[in-house]
């Protein structure tokens, strides 16, 4: 009888150990199509990135589909090269920049857009929307055409304003010009997403909490502080990270409207940089070895606010 009871409770914990392991397993089991889908459409590709990045691989190589192994040459090539530890900071810094002042713009459109009249909030949607939906080559050249120091609107404006003197005024005459219209021009494309989904956002805060704020006497900005903000601070963190991915890496904006001929070293960024160093200049092995310390910076700099959304999730 002592073995019987014995194997019978075994049994029924062998039972309780596979069911609660087969509970605890169906997340993974959910999200393995997932994963399964991202590893055959991304796994083959950074494969052939990494294998790149360690061969000799010029156009010559390129014609004889063989590359010559140097391991890690490419990358000791690049992380000695000033120019592209000059890239880095510019490109962190021109991140920086252009990701805080999207956020910022965005959310006090989107602020703007609870306030104002139904009328009114449908033609400002309709006129971001626009925006949004813009080819990036057309608007570049729209950009151009209304900075241009021959004939651009910009200047005859500020001339008409007496803002001051802009006659032929260049806009593009020095590197931190340069890239002071391209963000200009991104946080202008990349506004009407942040508004959306901020305004989206601003439908979850609830009323009542404003509403008793604002009658204790708390400020506009401590009403968005102690009531607004901690409802779309999940939102923040999502724009934040999918921003510094975008600006990080952006390439055909600075590259067609600074123009192909006026890129060099005095305003390179990052995607402008691979491009050059692996297209134009056809060394394809450095040009993956820039993308995969690209890639790995890129991760480091989400990595706070990927933690931050975990953690926001572990609480809510």
């Amino acid at each position: 009888m002592a073995v019987a009871a014995e194997t019978t409770k075994w049994s029924r914990r062998r039972r309780f150990t596979w069911a609660r392991l087969g509970r605890a397993s169906v997340p993974y089991w959910l999200i393995l199509p997932v994963v399964a889908a991202l590893t055959a459409i991304l796994g083959y590709p950074i494969y052939s990135l990494v294998r790149l990045s360690l061969q000799h691989y010029t156009l010559f190589e390129l014609i004889k589909h063989h590359g010559q192994w140097v391991g890690l040459d490419n990358f000791s090539s690049v992380l000695h090269d000033q120019v592209f530890w000059h890239t880095l900071l510019r490109t962190v810094i021109f991140t920086v920049a252009n990701v805080g002042l999207t956020i910022l713009i965005g959310t006090l459109i989107a602020l703007l857009l609870v306030r104002i009249s139904s009328s009114v909030r449908v033609l400002l949607t309709a006129g971001l929307v626009l925006v949004w939906s813009m080819p990036v080559v057309v608007a570049v050249q729209v950009w151009y055409w209304m900075t241009n120091f021959e004939n651009g609107i910009l200047n005859y404006v500020l001339s008409q304003l007496h803002v001051g003197d802009f006659f032929h005024h260049d806009w593009y005459a020095t590197p931190f010009s340069q890239l002071s219209m391209v963000t200009a021009l991104i946080v202008w494309g990349a506004i009407p997403f942040v508004v959306v989904t901020v305004y989206a956002g601003l439908a979850q805060v609830p009323h009542e909490l404003v509403e008793a704020a604002e009658i204790d006497g708390a400020s506009p900005w401590r009403v968005f502080r102690d009531v607004t903000f901690p409802v779309l601070k999940p939102i923040f963190l999502i724009l934040t990270s999918l921003s510094i991915i975008w600006d990080f890496g952006v390439f055909a904006q600075p590259y067609l409207l600074i123009g192909a001929s006026h890129v060099d070293a005095t305003n390179y960024l990052m995607g402008v940089y691979v491009f050059i160093k692996g297209y134009s200049q056809h060394d394809f092995g450095r040009g993956a070895a820039i993308s995969l310390l690209m890639l790995l910076i890129v991760a480091v700099m989400s990595v706070f606010y990927v933690r931050q959304m975990v953690r926001t999730g572990d609480v809510e």
